[in-house]
């Protein structure tokens, strides 16, 4: 009787797992996902990781989140432990875009596909997929802050401007640029917009590693050597970091006071120290990016490629690594100011309203 029963539990074992009753093996064979993020020294790579690794569980997914302190050889190490330890899927958010492409090569080798997340990997035809926000546009939302605020369109001016750009190594930082110079370029060469430092270009005003320290020290040197008697009215910074260090130094030389309002200073990424110096009256704006939106299209297309399905994509152009034009899905960066702030940031319940104040 005893043996009757064993080959009865067998058998209807068998069976459930046949029919996908058997939901933890059925679980343990989807991942793991390698996920590789440049920093936690950023909120929102933080927000990154963690949106990634609740949208992936959801869908069954085992990952391997790492953080490598933007160190480029910690980053290359531990995408290669992640192919070694047998990931199917690699989302990398890149320190240096054009460092990776020998461990990628690895991991193709080893028919590991690859998503580029928010910034462009580099030099490699191993990039499968890329998902980011559009980054021209975020320039084009940063520059036409400035331009509203001034009242530039009502032919109001000349007001003084510095311009501030990303990191160099990073792709996107000269689509910020090349996005925010679009809408300012027209203003400056009609002398509306004065740099007084003449400091224009990427490879003027980069930030290596977007560095809010690196941002201070330059705004300390740009207003010591132009701006004895002269104001400057407006500051193009591509990301909160930044300006969080760009307003520490204007406010040093005695800016955002009473008599010397803050100039009309941008931002990106809608970090809670920028969002509580708007709401001081400080920073002007900021552009979101909503990366729980970015976390659900990379689980979207990692689900798709497991799947032996189409990933979704909504851009076959624009992206060129220097190898390949990636596919790539792009999603709307949003303007935020003391305008919409409650609307885009609580309501949308990116954050809780007793986290800004």
């Amino acid at each position: 009787m005893k043996l009757m029963n064993k080959r009865t539990l067998l058998l209807a074992t068998s069976l459930m797992a046949t029919l996908g009753w058997l939901q933890p093996a059925a679980a343990q064979d989807k991942g793991p996902i390698g996920i590789s993020m440049p920093t936690k020294s950023s909120a929102r790579w933080i927000a990154d990781g963690d949106n990634m690794v609740k949208y992936f569980k959801d869908k069954g997914y085992k990952t391997d989140l790492q953080y490598a302190d933007d160190d480029i050889p910690n980053q290359l190490a531990q995408i290669e432990n992640m192919v070694t330890k047998g990931a199917k899927v690699l989302v990398i958010a890149a320190i240096d875009g054009t460092t990776l492409s020998n461990a990628l090569q690895k991991a193709a080798d080893k028919g590991v596909k690859v998503i580029a997340y928010d910034r462009l990997i580099k030099g490699s035809k191993n990039v499968d997929y890329y998902a980011t926000f559009d980054n021209f546009q975020v320039g084009v939302l940063q520059a036409g802050a400035i331009v509203d605020k001034l009242g530039l369109k009502a032919g109001k001016g000349p007001f003084n401007i510095e311009l501030f750009g990303g990191s160099p190594d990073d792709n996107n930082a000269f689509f910020f640029y090349d996005g925010a110079m679009s809408v300012l370029k027209p203003y400056i060469d009609s002398g509306k917009l004065v740099v007084r430092s003449k400091q224009m270009g990427m490879d003027k005003v980069g930030t290596l590693r977007w560095d809010g320290a690196v941002a201070q020290a330059r705004m300390d040197n740009l207003l010591s050597a132009y701006y004895g008697k002269d104001k400057v009215n407006a500051v193009l910074s591509p990301y909160d970091g930044l300006s969080i260090g760009i307003l520490s130094s204007l406010k040093g030389v005695g800016y955002c006071t009473a008599s010397q309002p803050c100039p009309i200073v941008s931002g990106q990424d809608a970090e809670i120290p920028s969002v509580k110096s708007m709401l001081r009256g400080e920073q002007s704006a900021t552009v979101f990016k909503d990366t729980r939106e970015l976390a659900k299209v990379v689980v979207g297309m990692t689900d798709a490629l497991l799947s032996g399905k189409q990933p979704p994509i909504n851009d076959t152009k624009t992206y060129n690594n220097g190898v390949k034009v990636v596919p790539s899905f792009l999603l709307k960066p949003i303007s935020v100011d003391m305008s919409n702030w409650k609307q885009a940031l609580v309501d949308s319940g990116y954050y809780k309203e007793s986290q800004l104040h």
